[in-house]
C-alpha cells in the first residue's frame, strides 16, 4: 500500500518568501527545514508582493488548488502580511476575507494554519495590532491554530534591530529566525500530527 504524500500550500504577500533574508530561507525555508515529516512532503510557497486578503481571497484556490491531489493529505497555510493596512482596508472586510478563505478550505476539506502579520513601520504599529486580534479571533472561532507573530515581536529589539535596516519593511536572518521560532512552537507539529521537537 502506497503511503499518502503531504502537500502544503503556503499563501501569502512577500514575507512568505523571505525578502530581506541573505540566506533565502525566510521563515517558511526555516520552519520546513526544522519538521522532520514522517511520509513523503511537498510544500510551496505561493507569493504575491503587495498582497492584501482580498487579492488572496481571489487567487488561493486558483493556485493551491492545482498543487493538491486527492490522494494526498493536502493542507494550506495563510501568511497574512501587513498590506490591509497599507491599503486602508477595514478590519471588518479583512476579517471577512480571513473567515471566507478558512471556510472555502474547510468545505474543501483542506486544513488549514494561520500565521498573523508582524510588526512594521512604528507608524503603522496599532493598525497592525488591531489586525492580528482580528485574525486571531477568525481563526479561533474556526478552531483554526493562529500564530500572533505582532506580540512577541512587537518589542523584540533583534526584531527592530533587522527592521531598522530595511526602512522598517522586511526583517532579515534573525527576524525571519524568530518568526519561523514562533510558527514552530505555536501548533505547528501538533496540527501536522509530526512529535513535539525539543
Amino acid at each position: 500500500m502506497a503511503v499518502r504524500e503531504t502537500r502544503i500550500c503556503v499563501v501569502g504577500d512577500e514575507l512568505s518568501v523571505g525578502v530581506g533574508d541573505a540566506r533565502a530561507l525566510g521563515w517558511v525555508g526555516r520552519v520546513m527545514a526544522r519538521s522532520h515529516f514522517e511520509r513523503p512532503t511537498m510544500h510551496f510557497t505561493l507569493a504575491m508582493p503587495g498582497e492584501s486578503t482580498s487579492s488572496l481571497g481571489e487567487r488561493w484556490k486558483v493556485e493551491a488548488f492545482p498543487r493538491f491531489d486527492p490522494e494526498a493529505e493536502n493542507r494550506l497555510v495563510v501568511a497574512l502580511g501587513r498590506h490591509d493596512v497599507h491599503q486602508g482596508l477595514s478590519i471588518a472586510r479583512s476579517r471577512l476575507n480571513l473567515a471566507n478563505v478558512l471556510d472555502e478550505a474547510a468545505s474543501a476539506q483542506v486544513a488549514t494554519f494561520v500565521v498573523g502579520p508582524p510588526p512594521g513601520r512604528p507608524e503603522d504599529a496599532a493598525a497592525i495590532e488591531d489586525l492580528s486580534d482580528a485574525f486571531a479571533d477568525v481563526a479561533s472561532r474556526r478552531r483554526v491554530p493562529y500564530v500572533d507573530t505582532y506580540t512577541p515581536l512587537a518589542h523584540h529589539e533583534q526584531w527592530l534591530s533587522d527592521l531598522a535596516q530595511n526602512a522598517s519593511l522586511y526583517p532579515g536572518q534573525a527576524g525571519y529566525g524568530l518568526m519561523a521560532w514562533l510558527v514552530l512552537h505555536t501548533g505547528w507539529h501538533a496540527w501536522l500530527g509530526l512529535p513535539a521537537q525539543e
